[in-house]
């Protein structure tokens, strides 16, 4: 077994920091956009409201953290919630299938 696996033989998780719980949410949306394939593989499995709705609190953490993150921190933070809309209007573009 190696140092980063666990007992169980799984990947071991990343550590709980801001970055992993930003990257978490970031990927939610993605998925919630169909840019990203969720955790089935479903084709087509497109969720505008929840994918709106997690930008949001993206959004909403960046401004509630604002002074408080590290710069890479907040550069990040600031990148995701800018592509994240960016591919969300893209999405909201899209003709339904």
């Amino acid at each position: 077994m190696s140092s980063e696996e666990t007992h169980s033989g799984q990947p071991a998780l990343p550590p709980v920091d801001f970055r992993t719980l930003i990257i978490s949410l970031a990927s939610s949306a993605m998925m919630h956009m169909n840019a990203l394939p969720g955790p089935l593989d479903e084709a087509n499995n497109i969720d505008l409201p929840m994918a709106k709705h997690t930008i949001d609190t993206l959004a909403m953490l960046q401004e509630k953290t604002k002074g408080n993150l590290s710069s890479a921190e907040a550069e990040l933070l600031e990148g995701l919630v800018f592509d994240l809309r960016l591919k969300f209007i893209e999405a909201s573009r899209k003709p339904k299938a």
